[in-house]
This record gives C-alpha cells, sequence and structure tokens, in this order.
C-alpha cells in the first residue's frame, strides 16, 4: 500500500512540475507574444544574461538572441518575464509613453539595494516633486555657481596626484567626483568625518551588478551591507542637523530639511534618505566610469587629445588674465570636449539596460507586450548599429560634429530618455569638461598598467587602470 502511494504521490509531483514548467515556458497572451525563451523556472535566463564580455560590442546574451529572434524578444530574468527592446523604434515609443502606457519600473532586487521609495521607482506627482527638488542643485543656476568648485577640485586632486608614482584612475576619480558631490549634498568631508562613506559605497558597488544571492560571503551580501550601512550614515547625519538647527550648511540636506519640516510636505524622511543614497551612488559610479575611460580613449588617440589640447589652450589664450579660473562663457563654448563626452558615454554604455513596464496590453510591431510585463530597452544596441554609426565600436570624436549633443534621440540614449531623462545629466557633463580642461592644460599622463575592460553587463576595470600624472613643462608645448 505504501509503494502505491508513494508512485501515486510521484506521478502526481510529476505532473505538477510538468504543468509548471510548461506553463512557465508559454505564458498567457491575449495576442502573440515575442518570440524567446524563458529559460529554466524562476531562474529564466539570468545566468547567461550576467556573462562576461571584455569588448564594447553588445552585450553577448542580447546579440545572440537578436540573431535568433529579430530585435525585439521575450525571456526572463531573476524571476520576471520581460520583453527586451534592441528596436530603436519601440525605446522610442516607451520613452515617449511615459506615465501612459508605460511606467518606470525595476526589479526587486533594484529596490531592495536602492530602497522601496527611491526616485526610480517612483510614479506621477512625487516623481515630478523629488525631480523639482534636485534640479534646485543640478540646474542651469545651480551649475553656474558649482563651476568654480569644480575646477578647483579638479586641480587640487591633479595636483595630489602628479606627486604620486601613479595613481588607480577609476579609484581616484572615483574619490575625486564622490567627495565633490558629498560636499555639495551634505558637506560631507572625508578627512573631518569619522566613518567613511566612500567605503561602504565601494563595498556596495562592488556587489550592485552580481546574482541576487543575499548569503553571507557572496558579492550581493556585501552590497546590500554597503547601503546599509552608508544609510547609517546619512540618517546619523540627518538626525544631527536635526538636533543642532542652528548649523546651516547651505548644502542640499538643508533644503531637505526644509522640506520635511513644512506642514503640509509630501516628503517622508525614508524618501529623503533614499534620495540622497541614489545621488551619492551615481555621482561615485557611473561620471567616474566615463571619466576614467574619457582618460583611456583620449590616451589611445593621439589626435583626439591634440584637437582636445589645443581648443583648451586657446580658451586659455583669449583671457585677459591666464591665470583666471573659468567662465560659464568658456564652458559652453567647447564644442570637441563634448563631442569626445558623447563618444565615450556611447561607447561606454554605462546603463545597459532601461526598465519599463506596461500598464495595459500594447501591440507594436504586429507582437503584444502583455500588461504587467516588464520591458528593458537597451541604449548600446542603438549606440552601436552601423546603419547609425559608421564603424560603431571605433572612438571617434568628430562623428559628432555639427550634431545636436543636448538630450535624447532615436541615436543617442546614453542619459536614458522621455520625461525620466537623467536628471544628472548636465551636472555629469561638467565635471567631464571641467575636468577634462584642467587637465590637459596642465598636466600628463602615462598609462602604466590595466584599462582593460569588462561587462557583466555593466562597464568595469577589472585590474585596474594605474597611470602616471606629472606636471607639464610648458615650454615644451603639448606632450602625450
Amino acid at each position: 500500500m505504501s509503494a502505491a502511494v508513494f508512485c501515486t504521490a510521484t506521478v502526481l509531483i510529476f505532473v505538477w512540475i510538468a504543468r509548471f514548467v510548461h506553463k512557465w515556458r508559454n505564458p498567457k497572451c491575449n495576442g502573440l507574444l515575442p518570440p524567446g525563451s524563458m529559460g529554466w523556472p524562476l531562474l529564466g535566463e539570468t545566468l547567461q544574461f550576467f556573462s562576461p564580455t571584455s569588448t564594447f560590442d553588445i552585450n553577448p546574451f542580447v546579440k545572440d538572441r537578436m540573431k535568433r529572434y529579430g530585435p525585439i524578444f521575450r525571456t526572463s530574468l531573476v524571476g520576471q518575464p520581460l520583453i527586451v527592446s534592441a528596436d530603436s523604434d519601440l525605446n522610442y515609443f516607451i520613452f515617449q509613453q511615459e506615465g501612459q502606457l508605460f511606467e518606470s519600473w525595476y526589479p526587486k532586487t533594484f529596490t531592495e539595494i536602492f530602497g522601496k521609495q527611491n526616485v526610480g521607482s517612483l510614479h506621477g506627482f512625487m516623481y515630478k516633486y523629488l525631480k523639482n527638488m534636485v534640479l534646485t542643485l543640478f540646474g542651469p543656476e545651480g551649475l553656474k555657481k558649482m563651476l568654480p568648485d569644480v575646477e578647483q577640485a579638479s586641480n587640487t586632486y591633479l595636483k595630489r596626484w602628479s606627486t604620486q608614482n601613479y595613481v588607480e584612475l577609476k579609484d581616484a576619480t572615483s574619490s575625486l567626483i564622490f567627495d565633490l558631490t558629498a560636499k555639495k549634498l551634505i558637506s560631507y568631508d572625508p578627512i573631518k568625518s569619522s566613518e567613511s562613506l566612500r567605503k561602504h559605497f565601494a563595498a556596495f558597488i562592488e556587489g550592485l551588478i552580481s546574482f541576487p544571492l543575499n548569503i553571507p560571503g557572496t558579492a550581493y551580501h556585501k552590497c546590500l551591507e554597503g547601503r546599509k550601512k552608508a544609510m547609517k550614515v546619512l540618517k546619523d547625519m540627518l538626525q544631527e542637523r536635526r538636533t543642532n538647527p542652528g548649523r546651516q550648511q547651505s548644502d542640499f540636506f538643508d533644503y531637505v530639511l526644509q522640506e520635511l519640516g513644512k506642514e503640509d510636505t509630501v516628503l517622508t524622511e525614508a524618501i529623503a534618505l533614499d534620495l540622497m543614497f541614489v545621488l551619492l551612488f551615481a555621482s561615485y559610479e557611473t561620471t567616474s566610469i566615463a571619466l576614467t575611460l574619457a582618460i583611456k580613449l583620449l590616451l589611445e588617440h593621439p589626435l583626439a587629445l591634440k584637437e582636445l589640447t589645443e581648443e583648451h589652450e586657446e580658451i586659455i589664450r583669449e583671457r585677459e588674465n591666464p591665470d583666471s579660473s573659468l567662465t560659464w562663457r568658456e564652458f559652453k563654448s567647447m564644442t570637441f570636449t563634448f563631442q569626445v563626452i558623447n563618444e565615450t558615454v556611447r561607447l561606454a554604455n554605462i546603463a545597459p539596460g532601461i526598465f519599463r513596464k506596461a500598464r495595459e496590453d500594447i501591440n507594436f510591431k504586429g507582437y503584444t507586450i502583455p500588461a504587467g510585463w516588464a520591458i528593458m530597452a537597451c541604449p548600446p544596441v542603438v549606440h552601436l548599429d552601423p546603419a547609425r554609426y559608421e564603424d560603431p565600436l571605433e572612438y571617434n570624436p568628430w562623428r559628432w560634429k555639427g550634431l545636436d549633443m543636448n538630450g535624447a534621440t532615436r541615436s543617442f540614449m546614453a542619459f536614458g530618455g522621455g520625461m525620466r531623462f537623467c536628471i544628472g545629466a548636465d551636472f555629469a557633463k561638467l565635471q567631464m569638461a571641467v575636468f577634462l580642461h584642467c587637465f590637459v592644460t596642465k598636466y600628463m599622463c602615462k598609462a602604466i598598467s590595466g584599462g582593460d575592460i569588462l561587462r557583466t553587463p555593466g562597464l568595469q576595470f577589472p585590474n585596474g587602470f594605474n597611470a602616471q600624472i606629472s606636471k607639464k613643462d610648458e615650454s615644451v608645448g603639448v606632450q602625450i
């Protein structure tokens, strides 16, 4: 009898598993789903998505499936059914329909990492409210005030690096940009602080793009621990400001406290802290990657470095006082510099995917995107499309000559698009342009070791990028 019961139970379990697998691989749809594979139940194709590659080319996961299924296909990542769009028309449509047919969405693991009420996961009025808050710092007037501080910080750090045998450029630029942004946001001084906020962010970044297994010892666990410690520092600072209201720092934290103190405020402490965390993260990681890659590519392409240097030396020659500080007019005149920046972020593809979710069933080019399904737009496919960019894997800043380099287009979405176009895009460009001005006019750089890139799928420098920074001999002229 027991054997019969066991056999029956085994058959039932087998049938249940078979039905579950069949249902997983053949999801319901009121129309025609894009082709593709859902991978293994729950796990999906997550492991393939995170497979590393060492080129600027499109992620092999996306590239292989484009060949097999076309530019619009389905998959599953970390248990989430997903439509992947390598179609520029669909990507553009998604950004234009933000808040109507599509809404911002990120995987559950993302909200665990960045906070459930981070600015990227909020919608409607709350998102617009936070965006307007951030624009008080990163809008045109805020950036004009920030220009002298960015120049001073760049000169200070470059001078320090020039006294060392070599520097690891990714870590060095991260330190520069993080300290500058943290000062503007929360008046953070790494020298006076008893705890290294940047160290916690470093631990956070290390496991950010990793398999979401929260077990001690894993990169993902270290990531969550780094966030927890960084959030504690921010919360303690917020509490200290509240207990010492007379000590105004004239930074973004003070502005946040004013908003929290209003009777009719919609801002909560949790949302405010998550906002601070996201802004510091963006400054720590994304801009420093772009700046490190810009230096690497300029060293590898002497003609680009020569033209960039000439542009900035011309700025100095046109001044009445060569030692005067950068002006806003000079910053806006850096035409070739912005070509260098655009070409760098085009190749960097720091955001390998931009996530949205369908609010209702959506028909596009004969396919149906079911309501509730996530969709990932892939900027790298657009940025590396040979129909849009000749020799797309080649570094060519001159390709941007005469083109509009502001905002997003069907061919360029390094900073997103639509109403969620990156709030800090202009701040990132300001930091890069001002740093490059200080760098090429006063210093020369020699690569020592490292500099290899790795995508997992985000861009990394696995063995660092060690370089020697030295003061220019002005009597010799431009040096490479």
